[in-house]
């Protein structure tokens, strides 16, 4: 899956093991799973492997699209048909156009020849007219492609100031790990606000990971939602970010709004338990959001120890290049709120986390 600043590859063994604690997926008659924040879908695409049927939504396009690759497209409809569409449109000619304009020219996020590449596969796909379904894949297909040949630090606020060697490499595209449909039923996709989307969905358990500070994920891969959007529209700055960075704004990135916004998302919800992810960093404290969660039922808390996000690691640069400033720590705390009826034994799993297993 692509390079991402929220990813939780690291805690997901935790987090199915709170949600399996919670259920497990072979319970009578199947477990539905809603992850309202699917980000990169790689915990809806875990909770699918494992067996839940899952509801996964987001409010940016190229994290709706990664979720009906993942989540919602089943791997023995498509399958069959994939590896000959995906060699016809690897063979297509470089043909420069808006993308390569705009991020290899502009700006140099990738080399001129996989930009060229970008522009004559993206146009075929949405020449195409195919489903929607489809036509996610192949668009999740060609974004992890580029993906494997960006010059970034992973994030799109900006790009190296000497090429990445991954950049020198050419564009392949690969097939994605699709999954077979689960024995709980068809999984869904949806792209739209969380608590307007809580408020029209039904789940056993809900899997809540907000962003917790001021750093958008549409800011940080406009790159990403201008490829799946293809709408070419106009950008600003170095980093050429699509123009409507700055006025599609997430109520969860500002320190006065997240905490309205997540108490109204969590009145929404129609599920018997939650798990939500949240950091020790965020603007809201632990709590704010155990205050929050009361009301559904007994609140147990995880805590697990995380590297802090690439930037923070990297530390800080000027215009120029130079390191300014140091960075002050590279750790922080990951904690898992688990919300249910009645009180749940975790102490296996609080355990293992204290001990970082």
């Amino acid at each position: 899956m692509i390079k991402y600043i929220g990813s939780k590859r690291a805690l997901l063994r935790h987090i199915l093991a709170a949600i399996g604690a919670i259920a497990p997926a072979d319970a009578a008659g199947g477990i539905t799973v809603a992850d309202l924040f699917s980000g990169t879908a790689r915990v809806g695409h875990a909770l699918k492997a494992a067996g839940y049927r899952v509801i996964a939504n987001d409010h940016n396009a190229y994290a709706a699209a990664l979720a009906t690759c993942y989540v919602q497209a089943d791997r023995e409809r498509w399958a069959p048909q994939l590896p000959a569409m995906l060699a016809d449109l690897a063979r297509l000619p470089g043909r420069p156009g808006y993308f390569t304009e705009t991020f290899c020219v502009r700006s140099r996020f990738f080399q001129p020849k996989n930009g060229e590449r970008v522009d004559a596969i993206r146009e075929a796909i949405a020449a195409m007219g195919v489903e929607p379904e489809l036509e996610a894949i192949l668009l999740v297909a060609l974004m992890q492609a580029a993906d494997r040949v960006d010059s970034t630090a992973g994030l799109q606020m900006a790009y190296m100031k000497r090429w990445a060697p991954r950049a020198y490499n050419d564009l392949e595209l690969r097939m994605p790990a699709l999954l077979a449909r689960p024995a709980a039923g068809a999984c869904l996709a949806l792209m739209g606000e969380a608590e307007a989307v809580a408020a029209t969905i039904e789940a056993d358990i809900a899997y809540l990971d907000p962003p917790y500070n001021q750093h958008a994920y549409l800011a940080n891969y406009h790159v990403w939602e201008t490829l799946v959007r293809w709408d070419k529209p106009p950008v600003y700055g170095v980093a050429c970010k699509r123009v409507d960075v700055k006025s599609r704004k997430s109520a969860f990135n500002a320190r006065g709004a997240i905490g309205p916004a997540l108490a109204a998302t969590i009145a929404a919800l129609r599920a018997k338990a939650l798990v939500v992810s949240f950091n020790n960093e965020g603007y809201l404290g632990r709590e704010a959001i155990e205050a929050m969660l009361a009301a559904r039922g007994h609140v147990r808390v995880i805590e697990l120890d995380h590297a802090r996000y690439v930037g923070a690691r990297i530390g800080i640069y000027n215009p120029s290049g130079e390191k300014v400033g140091r960075v002050s720590h590279v750790r922080n705390k990951e904690l898992l709120y688990v919300v249910t009826p009645q009180p749940l034994a975790l102490e296996p799993l609080v355990a293992a986390a204290a001990a970082g297993r």
